[in-house]
């Protein structure tokens, strides 16, 4: 369906959980976030209900997040289900890639159509500074384990100092010699993401250009959100830039998030969302979350404020809201 501003909405990302099994500097704080009852989050049974609801009104990809998805029993379980919605076209899964490998052939049998890895370094230490673990090597197996196995892999990396920014082009190395799509994305001053400092998606291109050569825009597309991709000379894979801050794309927006206590929210920076689980669970029918959840997304503001802090929603985290 289209929004209020005449943009079709046709992509949800759905949390399961807010937990996770790191502690990335930029998303949790050392000891985790306060758990959510299991009771409060949805079941997989009600997740279904609203991706049925959704379908209804013209959603036809999800994408899997958390916190970590995967620390939540039976997800394969879920994706097979989702896949069975009629006017689902697309199931996708963000992960930190520690558990996916034995997952894996779980959620490629379940229908999973493609995976988004997230990787801010491949220097040990430095992987262990930001995520306070050491599990490097599970992740960079489970990477090479989804591109053996056919799965279209994204791996996505928030550039930020003092941590990792002499490795950007390490990472960017991952398309060169594979068909991956390497994403760069800028710092939200959400959360704990506030105390970093923007680094301009501009400053990244430039870096990676001095090691590998001027890029051309790409014309393929590749994935459901708003990056813009490039193709650097001699490279199996594209590299893409998502700039929430610098080069504000809302006019293209195509999503909206459902939280994994229920929650609909039209933007990752709002204080407004619709209750999905209250009309599930006080016997509303499949009709009352179809009409509130077409209502709400008519109503999807034409844009973040990011850049206005009084008017986002900066008091959760990351994995909170479900990044």
């Amino acid at each position: 369906m289209k929004d209020q501003m005449g943009r079709t909405i046709d992509y949800m990302r759905v949390s399961v959980t807010d937990r996770c099994n790191l502690r990335c500097v930029y998303c949790m704080p050392p000891e985790g976030v306060e758990k959510i009852a299991h009771g409060e989050i949805l079941s997989f049974e009600e997740i279904i209900r609203v991706v049925r609801a959704a379908a209804s009104v013209g959603i036809e990809k999800i994408k899997i997040t958390g916190g970590e998805p995967l620390v939540r029993k039976n997800i394969p379980e879920l994706i097979r289900g989702i896949k069975e919605v009629e006017g689902i076209r697309n199931v996708t899964l963000t992960t930190n890639g520690v558990l996916f490998g034995g997952l894996a052939d779980a959620l490629v049998g379940a229908g999973l159509d493609a995976v988004n890895f997230s990787l801010d370094t491949v220097d040990p230490d430095k992987y262990e500074a930001i995520t306070r673990t050491r599990a490097l090597p599970a992740v960079l197996d489970s990477i090479g384990l989804a591109q053996r196995m056919g799965l279209p892999v994204k791996i996505n990396c928030v550039p930020m100092r003092p941590y990792n920014l002499d490795d950007l082009a390490a990472l960017a190395g991952f398309a060169k010699d594979s068909p991956v799509c390497v994403r760069f994305i800028e710092m939200m001053p959400i959360g704990l993401g506030r105390q970093f400092e923007t680094v301009r998606n501009d400053l990244v291109l430039r870096r990676l250009a001095d090691v590998y050569g001027e890029p051309l825009p790409s014309v393929r597309t590749m994935g459901n959100g708003p990056a813009r991709y490039y193709e650097f000379p001699g490279f199996a894979g594209s590299i893409g830039l998502i700039s929430a801050l610098t080069d504000e794309f809302c006019g293209g927006c195509n999503r909206v998030r459902l939280t994994s206590e229920g929650k609909l929210m039209p933007c990752l920076c709002s204080k407004k969302a619709y209750d999905m689980k209250k009309i599930i669970r006080s016997g509303g029918s499949q009709t009352d979350l179809e009409r509130g959840l077409a209502s709400f997304i008519l109503c999807k503001p034409d844009r973040h404020h990011l850049d206005g802090p009084e008017t986002a929603t900066e008091d959760k985290n990351m994995a909170q809201i479900g990044g």
